[in-house]
């Protein structure tokens, strides 16, 4: 699905999700403070997750032609790879 968007939407949706994922981003690290990634990595690993959803969702075969269901994807995929990352980060804490 992401791959038949023509540049110009690629570019927007890109630049929709960065928007969101810095807000997302600013008020998990207003919660988090410095178990986080700050705002700016908070706001890469929202994108990040968030493409990689849609893109793992694709290479499996599940059709997102329903804009909603891609959103569905991709946030899970978002919040997802900020748990995972946060739930690492805690544990390397532990460790040292």
């Amino acid at each position: 699905m992401i791959w038949k968007l023509e540049p110009f939407w690629l570019f927007m949706a890109i630049a929709a999700v960065s928007v969101m994922g810095f807000m997302f981003g600013s008020a998990l690290n207003a919660v988090m403070r410095d178990d986080g990634f700050g705002s700016t990595g908070n706001m890469a690993l929202f994108v990040a997750g968030f493409f990689t959803a849609i893109l793992g969702a694709n290479f499996y075969g599940i059709s997102l032609r329903e804009l909603g269901d891609a959103v569905a994807w991709g946030l899970g995929g978002a919040f997802a790879s900020v748990a995972i990352c946060a739930l690492l980060k805690a544990g390397a804490g532990r460790l040292t």
